[in-house]
């Protein structure tokens, strides 16, 4: 039990770290960027499935990547904000949100015996 414990912790520090990732490489490299971005949240996600063999493997880098994309979105007072507005940042939201989707109502496989 505590080892599935350390793997969701790690889980969702990887699944913020690359919601802050994947916000700043989006729209800087577009749209290299923005696939760059979505893939690297599939890997965290499918990832985090496949470790844990649980969908709460997805939902932890899930809820950590979605709360560090709102937070970067939001701004400051001052107007400085990490998202611009346009295609990309919304296909970078709404895409991470799906592919987390899919991932937690994927089927788990089942191990093969030692």
């Amino acid at each position: 039990m505590t080892v599935k414990i350390v793997w969701y912790v790690v889980l969702v520090i990887l699944g913020a770290l690359v919601g802050i990732a994947g916000s700043f490489v989006q729209n800087a490299w577009f749209p290299g960027g923005l696939i760059l971005a979505l893939l690297a949240t599939t890997a965290v996600f499918y990832g985090g499935l496949r470790a844990t063999d649980t969908q709460l493997g997805v939902v932890a880098p899930g809820a950590a990547w979605l709360v560090a994309v709102v937070l970067l979105s939001l701004g400051r007072p001052e107007g400085d904000g990490v998202f611009g507005g346009g295609v990309a940042e919304m296909i970078y939201l709404l895409g991470g949100m799906a592919i987390a989707v899919m991932c937690a109502t994927m089927s788990r496989l089942g191990r093969p015996a030692p």
